[in-house]
């Protein structure tokens, strides 16, 4: 686990600032000029005198500002390469327009590549996409490929997902090869986290049912893959969780404590079908656990819609038209949850 950073303040800065000056470490330099820039955000907004406040932030962002570039270009002196993570920073700074940079994918673009050439994995994972949607560069699949390969190759989880989709899909020019791709994917799962869920879901997409060639379908493993990625507050494997423990699929138990729970943390993050899920659960209640409620299951329903999903559209524009006299819970139990009758159905068994 990283040490945690201590709290910015003027006394840090200045510590920051020493060690800077007695080092060319570059990345203690680049730590010191990203302290600047962010010092520049909190330092001084107390300062009753707003020119001498403008005055002080502008001189902390430009040094910082400064130290990034020369990083960036120069590295430490003559003879000395470029620091490869500054590169990074600069680069998505111009990529995203943050810093006060314009933005300016050509630049980035450079950046990404001159930091890819000293093997450093996310700018490797950048130069890729950039050659996949043509940004500050001429558009070529077939290069994208090579860099997304590489990038996996040198240990970017990103990467490794990004290569085992486009091998399982056959995408941007490749043949489709499920054995490799599944080798891939196994291997970003194995690094997933907050910000790179997705090899989870995407393999237990591959092993939850017979779709596959050479992959053997496995319902436990692929819940657990589910589960893992749901954790990570990934709303696609939260979705998924809901339905399974609604339904009973994926040796998960009928469960609408668990399902609702799972609906409602992906619901909470826009999920559209878990809302409609949300909505089908008001709809009916579940007894000791959601009371049940017609103005809930509307409410959710329109959420869904709102997002343009095509069942939740159906569902409200149908009733606002047509279904005044004609109650939410037969409409929606009708056309828009077909499997109604299968919770029903468990309901009277559960609860005769």
């Amino acid at each position: 686990m990283a040490p945690q950073r201590r709290t910015l303040t003027l006394e840090v800065l200045n510590e920051m600032r020493q060690r800077a000056k007695s080092t060319n470490d570059p990345a203690t330099q680049l730590e010191y000029a990203k302290a600047l820039i962010e010092a520049a955000v909190t330092f001084g907004n107390d300062d009753p005198d707003p020119k001498r406040q403008k005055k002080n932030k502008e001189a902390l962002f430009l040094e910082g500002l400064k130290i990034i570039k020369r990083l960036a270009t120069t590295g430490m002196g003559i003879g000395k390469p470029a620091y490869p993570d500054a590169q990074f920073f600069l680069a998505n700074c111009y990529g995203n327009g943050s810093l006060g940079l314009q933005i300016d994918h050509d630049k980035a673009f450079n950046l990404y590549i001159q930091a890819s050439k000293q093997n450093h994995p996310a700018a490797t994972y950048r130069t890729a996409v950039c050659y996949e949607i043509g940004a500050g560069t001429k558009r070529d699949h077939s290069r994208a490929v090579l860099f997304y390969r590489k990038a996996a190759s040198l240990g970017d989880t990103a990467g490794m997902y990004k290569l085992g989709m486009v091998i399982l899909k056959g995408l941007l020019g490749q043949q489709s090869n499920p054995r490799e791709a599944i080798t891939w994917l196994k291997r970003a799962a194995a690094n997933a986290d907050e910000d790179n869920p997705h090899a989870l879901h995407e393999l237990g997409l591959c092993f939850e049912k017979a779709a596959i060639p050479t992959v053997i379908p496995d319902e436990a493993y692929s819940r657990e893959l589910f589960t893992q990625a749901a954790g990570f507050g990934y709303a696609p494997s939260q979705f998924k969780l809901g339905h399974c423990y609604e339904y009973g699929a994926l040796t998960c138990p009928v469960d609408p404590r668990r399902s609702i729970a799972w609906y409602t943390r992906a619901a909470e993050q826009g999920d559209a079908e878990s809302e409609l899920g949300l909505s089908g659960w008001y709809l009916t209640g579940a007894e000791g656990v959601l009371k049940q409620s017609d103005t809930e299951a509307y409410l959710w329903a329109r959420k869904a819609a709102d997002k343009g999903l095509a069942r939740a559209e159906y569902a409200v524009g149908y009733y606002s038209e047509v279904c005044l006299p004609f109650s939410i819970y037969s409409f929606l139990s009708i056309f828009i949850f077909p499997c109604m009758c299968m919770r029903c159905q468990w309901k009277r068994t559960v609860y005769p």
